[in-house]
């Protein structure tokens, strides 16, 4: 418990930081919204292929096109998250970022981004084809090796951001400080992990209250759950993205000013 409450500790602080910038919520909802039109942009020429009458075995196509959307879907969702991470830091070293700054940060380092949406959307792939193929024991695998992969590539964004590194390099960084901050790193995915299950909570008794009742009461409560249950979403990615950002700086043993200065994070990771 000691940990979680560390990373409960972590997620107050997060909180001051997005109070303090309250506009970087506005990355995650352009990440999303991008994700739905370009997902939507794949998945109706996929449709229409796999219903054509004139293709005997459409699969050359179709699989091409749904690895272009993991590679184009991952480098989206990248790329916010990069965006997101250059305005922590910047805030973290004591400026005032913007929507603007946090994206042309990301934009600058665009070309370093894409080989990491490459590796990350084959990695992905191939994790689902396992877990399609294998059985029961292909998706324990798959989990496992997808809860691995995200564990130990946690700060390679982060590195990418902030280092001079090439994509095999920031790899083999995030690694190195993954070994000395493993269990921070795991105490952080299961204290945000518990924090939204019980935030979402609400929605989600809005939602089966909406299935229970009858109109004019069911289109409100089924509205209010899902916009209760996206604006959890949305705040824990924001907040994700600044714990990322902290984590990566004491790890890296850069001090951090404001919410995260060096006296909170020792106190919530204790001596290196």
């Amino acid at each position: 418990m000691g940990r979680i409450s560390r990373t409960m500790q972590l997620a107050r602080a997060s909180w001051e930081v997005l109070k303090a910038d309250k506009e970087l919520i506005a990355l995650p909802v352009l990440s999303l919204v991008s994700t739905l039109v370009v997902a939507a942009s794949f998945l109706i020429p996929m449709a229409w292929v796999g219903r054509s009458e004139t293709e005997q075995n459409p699969a050359w196509v179709i699989l091409p096109l749904a690895f272009a959307a993991y590679l184009v879907l991952a480098y989206i969702t990248i790329f916010f998250n990069a965006a997101l991470v250059h305005a922590a830091n910047e805030r973290l070293e004591g400026g005032d970022p913007t929507v603007g700054s946090a994206l042309r940060g990301a934009a600058a380092r665009a070309g370093r981004l894409f080989p990491w949406a490459l590796l990350s959307a084959t990695v992905s792939a191939l994790l689902r084809a396992v877990e399609e193929r294998a059985g029961a024991l292909g998706k324990v695998v798959s989990g496992i090796a997808g809860m691995a992969w995200s564990l130990v590539t946690f700060l390679v964004i982060p590195i990418l951001v902030m280092e001079d590194l090439r994509v095999g390099e920031a790899l083999k960084r995030s690694t190195a400080l993954f070994k000395g901050t493993w269990g921070e790193n795991v105490a952080a995915r299961v204290g945000f992990g518990l924090l939204g299950f019980l935030l979402v909570l609400p929605g989600i008794a809005a939602i089966a209250g909406a299935a229970a009742l009858g109109d004019p009461v069911n289109p409100l409560l089924l509205t209010l759950g899902v916009v209760w249950i996206l604006l959890v979403v949305l705040v824990l990615s924001t907040l994700s993205g600044i714990f990322q950002t902290a984590l990566y700086r004491y790890a890296a043993g850069k001090p951090s000013q404001g919410a995260f200065g060096s006296a909170d994070l020792q106190a919530a990771f204790g001596a290196k």
